[in-house]
């Protein structure tokens, strides 16, 4: 028993609650006040007006194109990211960019210099570090539990 609770507390010392997340893009956010003028417009139409502009609204949307990735805004020095550069992922800390190329250094190894062009990095692949605030919680959670289970074990 003692083995297995000496093995659970060593692996809850090794978790971490930064995780590596990749960023979403920001959807142009829908204007509420238009959308009101077009619901009093509407009222003042006759029904064939109205139906025409009910069906704009439920037309499908044209595929909207996403905006084009700046890796150079994404990969600003000193941030700690994932990048996936030819199908292999690398955890690393941007020291600069030299014209197209990344300089950057392993998270682990500050003397090790890495360099890659920016053609060969996958924008859509760019993870930052950030804190976890979900596991953080399970973290605390578990770890009450842990100082529960152990004044009750000592109480009785």
């Amino acid at each position: 028993m003692r083995k297995n609770l000496y093995l659970i507390i060593i692996s809850f010392s090794l978790v971490s609650c930064y995780t590596y997340q990749v960023k979403k893009p920001v959807d142009p956010l829908v204007d509420n006040k238009a959308g009101s003028k077009n619901s009093t417009t509407i009222a003042n139409k006759t029904p064939t007006q109205t139906d025409n502009v009910i069906s704009e609204r439920q037309s499908p949307n044209l595929p909207q194109t996403p905006a084009p990735i700046n890796i150079q805004e994404k990969l600003a020095p000193n941030k700690n990211v994932r990048i996936d550069v030819d199908g292999k992922a690398y955890k690393v800390i941007v020291d600069k960019w030299e014209g197209d190329s990344l300089v950057a250094h392993p998270v682990r190894n500050a003397k090790k210099t890495l360099k890659f062009h920016k053609n060969q990095i996958n924008a859509e692949r760019i993870a930052e570090k950030r804190f976890s605030q979900p596991i953080a919680d399970i973290i605390t959670v578990v770890a009450y539990a842990g100082i529960g289970f152990l004044i009750y074990s000592l109480v009785r």
